[in-house]
C-alpha cells in the first residue's frame, strides 16, 4: 500500500504515454493555473473587441458630420459626391486602392458670420433718417423762436398775442416729437434698430428742449421790462443741440483743437460693438427663444431660459454703456471739443444700487436731479426728499418702458416692474450705508438676474406675437402679453 501523499495518479500525455501527477493539493492548483490564463485571453479578446467597434462607431460619426457639411455648402459646379461608404467590418477586406478626393467644404469649427439679424434690424434705414430731419428742425426753430417772442418788451394787448404764439409754437413741436416718429413706425413697420434711432432722438430732443427753456427763461423774463431783447445766442442753441449734455449752459470748457483719428477709432469701436451684439442675439438668443412659444409652458423651461439669458443679457448691458456712453458721447465730444467728458463713473465697483443709477449714466442722472428732483424738492417746499427721488424712479421707469415699447412694437411692462418696484426698492434698501466687496458682488449679481429676465421674457413675447397673431385687433389683445397663452 502507497501511503496518501504520494498517491500518484496516471494521466495521457502527448505521446500517448501514461503520466504520472501527484494528487491532493497540487492538482487543484494545476487546474486553476490553465483556467485563470483562458480567461484572461477572453477578457483581452473582448476588449479588442469593444474597442474596435468603438472605433468603427467614431470613424462612421465623422464621415457623417463630413458629409453633411459638404452638403450644407454644395459645390456650384459639379454635383455632390456620393457619401463615404460605412466603415468595414472584420468580414470585410479593406480598400487599399482608394484615393483621396477633394471637394470644396468648409472646416468643421469655421466661424459663419451671417448679417441676416443686422441688415433685418436696420431696414428702411432712410425713411427714420428723412423722418429725423423735421424732428430736428422743430426742436432748432420752435423753441428758440418761441423764447424770443417772450423776451420782447410789454406793449399792452401785443405782448400777448406773442406769447399765445410762442405756446402754439411749442405745441406744434411737441406735437412734431410726439406724433411724427410713432406715426412713421406703425405706418411702415419699422424694425427695431430704425426704431431705436427715432425714439432716442425723441426723447434726447424732448430733454433738451425742456432744459433750453427751463435755463433760459427766467432770465428772459427777469430781463423782459428792459428796452431790447434779450435771449441766448442762436449759436450757443445750435452747440447745446450737439453737445453730449442735457444741461444748457450759454458756454462749456473746450478744448484746444479735434483729433480725427480719435473720433474715427471711437465710431469704430461703435461699430463693433453693434456688430458684436447681433452676434450674440443671433448665436445665443435667436435658437433657444424661436421655437419656445411653440412648447407647453412649465416653470422650469421658464427659470431654464432665463439662466441662459443672463450671459447674454449682461454682455448686451456691457455693449450698450461701452458704445453709447463711451464711444458715440466721445466722439461727438472730440468733434465740438467739448471738454467735459464724464459722461459716466466707476459704476461697476458700487455697493449700492443708489450709487450705480448716480454713475451709470451721468448726462441723464444731471438731468433727472436737476429738474425732476431739485425742481421737486422745490414745489415741496425743500421737505418729501422721498417724494422727490420717488418721482425720479417714476419719469426713469415710464420713459424706459416707452422706449422698449417703441422699439419692441408691443407693451410688456417688464421694464416698468423692473426698474420702478424692484430698482426702487433697492434704491432705498442697498443705500450708500452699504460698503464692502460683498455687496459689490450682490449687485452683480442682481444686475445679472434682472439683464436675464428682461432678455428672456422679451424674446419670448417677440417670438410669440408672431407665431400667434390674434385674429382680430383689440385693446385689451394688444396690452395682454402673447407669451402666456401662445402655444402654436
Amino acid at each position: 500500500m502507497e501511503p496518501m501523499g504520494t498517491h500518484l495518479r496516471r494521466r495521457e500525455g502527448l505521446g500517448g504515454e501514461p503520466e504520472e501527477r501527484p494528487s491532493g493539493e497540487g492538482n487543484t492548483e494545476t487546474h486553476r493555473a490553465p483556467d485563470l490564463v483562458q480567461w484572461t485571453r477572453h477578457m483581452e479578446a473582448v476588449k479588442m473587441q469593444l474597442l474596435e467597434q468603438a472605433q468603427e462607431k467614431l470613424v462612421e460619426l465623422l464621415d457623417r458630420a463630413i458629409w453633411e457639411a459638404i452638403q450644407s455648402h454644395p459645390p456650384q459646379d459639379r454635383p455632390l459626391p456620393s457619401p463615404h461608404p460605412a466603415p468595414l467590418s472584420k468580414t470585410q477586406k479593406p480598400s487599399f486602392g482608394r484615393r483621396k478626393v477633394f471637394v470644396v467644404r468648409k472646416s468643421l469649427l469655421e466661424l459663419v458670420l451671417e448679417f441676416d439679424l443686422l441688415i433685418f434690424s436696420f431696414g428702411q434705414l432712410p425713411l427714420a433718417l428723412v423722418t429725423w430731419v423735421p424732428m430736428f428742425l422743430a426742436t432748432l426753430l420752435a423753441p428758440y423762436q418761441a423764447l424770443r417772442l417772450w423776451a420782447r418788451p410789454r406793449a399792452g394787448g401785443a405782448w400777448m398775442l406773442r406769447a399765445v404764439l410762442g405756446c402754439v409754437l411749442l405745441a406744434a413741436h411737441a406735437a412734431v416729437l410726439c406724433v411724427l416718429p410713432i406715426h412713421v413706425a406703425v405706418k411702415h413697420e419699422l424694425p427695431p434698430a430704425s426704431r431705436c434711432i427715432l425714439v432716442f432722438e425723441q426723447v434726447r430732443l424732448l430733454m433738451k428742449s425742456y432744459s433750453f427753456l427751463r435755463e433760459a427763461v427766467p432770465g428772459t423774463l427777469r430781463a423782459r421790462g428792459c428796452e431790447g431783447i434779450w435771449a441766448p445766442s442762436f449759436s450757443s442753441y445750435l452747440y447745446f443741440l450737439f453737445c453730449p449734455t442735457l444741461i444748457y449752459r450759454e458756454t462749456y470748457p473746450r478744448t484746444p483743437s479735434v483729433r480725427w483719428n480719435y473720433v474715427a477709432k471711437n465710431f469704430a469701436q461703435a461699430l463693433g460693438c453693434v456688430l458684436y451684439a447681433c452676434f450674440i442675439l443671433g448665436r445665443l438668443c435667436v435658437p433657444i427663444f424661436a421655437n419656445m412659444s411653440r412648447e407647453p409652458f412649465s416653470t422650469r423651461a421658464l427659470l431654464l431660459s432665463i439662466m441662459h439669458a443672463t450671459l447674454p443679457g449682461i454682455f448686451m448691458l456691457l455693449l450698450i454703456f461701452f458704445a453709447f456712453l463711451h464711444c458715440w458721447l466721445n466722439a461727438f465730444a472730440e468733434m465740438l471739443r467739448f471738454g467735459d467728458r464724464m459722461f459716466y463713473r466707476d459704476w461697476w465697483n458700487s455697493t449700492s444700487f443708489s450709487n450705480y443709477y448716480r454713475t451709470w449714466n451721468v448726462v441723464v442722472h444731471d438731468w433727472l436731479y436737476s429738474y425732476v428732483y431739485q425742481d421737486g424738492l422745490w414745489l415741496l417746499g425743500g421737505r418729501g426728499r422721498g417724494a422727490a427721488m420717488l418721482g425720479v424712479f417714476l419719469v426713469s421707469a415710464v420713459v424706459h418702458e416707452y422706449i422698449f415699447c417703441f422699439v419692441l412694437g408691443f407693451f410688456y411692462p417688464v421694464m416698468l416692474m423692473l426698474f420702478l418696484v424692484i430698482g426702487g426698492l433697492l434704491n432705498f434698501t442697498m443705500n450708500d450705508r452699504h460698503t464692502g466687496p460683498a455687496w459689490n458682488v450682490l449687485m452683480w449679481t442682481l444686475l445679472f438676474l434682472g439683464q436675464g429676465i428682461q432678455v428672456s421674457l422679451y424674446c419670448q413675447e417677440w417670438y410669440a406675437r408672431r407665431h400667434c397673431p390674434l385674429p382680430q385687433t383689440t385693446f385689451w389683445g394688444l396690452l395682454t402679453p402673447r407669451s402666456w397663452s401662445c402655444h402654436a
